[in-house]
């Protein structure tokens, strides 16, 4: 059984539940998918099947991955993410479809996108350094401060936090409830928000640890004297 698919952010809503409650929402539209490869133990080491996004503008390959999707029978997609298959469910093999029907309400899933990114940043925003004094005078404000000793060890340590680029990585957000599954328009809604800008890729997998929901309890009256 494939555990995951391929999206794309849309944006964020508000969801309205019958109590009353709201919920900031993310719409990702998820899928279709087909398989393109799929790989086993025995020759690759591992069970995965490698996914491609259907979309509505037509993906234009060069002869090598001509040939990789002409082995697998199905039309050439832009956006190509492999997932993990859970080992001992029905057999899938290229050319089988994926749609966002494998979710349902409330269940657990994660995301996987690639997060905005900020650019060159200093390290007061980079790793939230307090900085220095603000008055009496202080001109030590947003510096980093020493870095390492002169006499010994004569070098910076190696992971020291500095100034560098910011963002623009791989992150995971993990376990966000499934609000609404819409089949039809391959859309899945989920609470909160999720990696990167709209019109960004990601990858929507089934929870790895999924956290059981709450129930609510009912006060039971407590026992008083008459």
């Amino acid at each position: 059984m494939i555990t995951g698919i391929i999206g794309k952010k849309v944006g964020m809503t508000q969801i309205f539940e019958a109590d009353g409650s709201v919920h900031p929402a993310t719409v990702i539209k998820a899928g279709p998918c087909v398989v393109v490869q799929s790989k086993i133990a025995s020759s690759d080491g591992y069970e995965a099947v490698q996914l491609g996004l259907v979309e509505e503008t037509p993906a234009k390959v060069g002869k090598p991955l001509a040939g990789h999707y002409k082995k697998a029978n199905v039309p050439p997609t832009r956006v190509r993410r492999e997932v993990k298959v859970v080992s001992g469910g029905d057999g899938v093999k290229p050319g089988d479809q994926v749609l966002v029907s494998m979710f349902a309400n409330g269940d657990r899933v994660d995301v996987i996108g690639t997060g905005r990114g900020k650019g060159f940043q200093g390290v007061v925003r980079r790793h939230h350094f307090a900085g220095g004094a603000a008055t009496h005078g202080s001109m030590f404000h947003r510096a980093p401060g020493s870095i390492g000793a002169s006499s010994f060890p004569s070098r910076v340590i190696k992971g020291m936090r500095g100034a560098g680029r910011m963002g623009g990585g791989r992150v995971t957000i993990r376990n966000l409830k499934v609000l609404r599954v819409d089949a039809d328009n391959h859309l899945l809604v989920v609470q909160g928000g999720i990696p990167g800008a709209p019109t960004g890729y990601v990858i929507v997998r089934k929870a790895i640890t999924a956290k059981k929901l709450k129930v609510a309890q009912v006060e039971k009256p407590k026992k008083g004297k008459k």
